[in-house]
């Protein structure tokens, strides 16, 4: 597995996912207009946020909606 360099992500536009309920529970928060794929859970906006490369994410999404 390569390392992914460090981005920096304080200019990132955020939006939230559109299954997120909006009352507090568990959302998630994609940003775009970047390299890579960043995500955050949207209630701990300052904290860590996990970035993947473009390919991998796209792998993701597809296993998801086989599922």
């Amino acid at each position: 597995m390569r390392n992914i360099p460090d981005h920096d992500l304080s200019s990132a536009v955020w939006h939230k996912s559109s299954y997120s309920g909006g009352g507090g529970g568990n959302c998630l928060e994609v940003a775009d207009g970047l390299p890579v794929i960043s995500v955050r859970d949207s209630k701990t906006p300052l904290g860590p946020a996990l970035v993947f490369r473009a390919e991998a994410w796209a792998s993701f999404v597809e296993d998801l909606k086989r599922s």
